[in-house]
């Protein structure tokens, strides 16, 4: 098993974990019902997807 000849500084580590943090999720608008969605996704408020009904959702 390899061990570290020298501590990383505190930057090189900073650096590492820069891609680990979390991205607000793409959202766009329904062309059925306009609400709010995440894309390539099922609309959760009418059910559609790609103008056809896919979910049936009771209100």
């Amino acid at each position: 098993m390899g061990v570290p000849k020298r501590k990383h500084s505190k930057q090189r580590q900073r650096m590492r974990r820069t891609g680990k943090k979390l991205d607000v999720p793409n959202l766009v608008d329904c062309p059925q019902c306009q609400a709010r969605m995440v894309p390539h996704r099922v609309c959760p408020e009418c059910g559609y997807y790609k103008a056809k009904k896919v979910v049936n959702t009771e209100k």
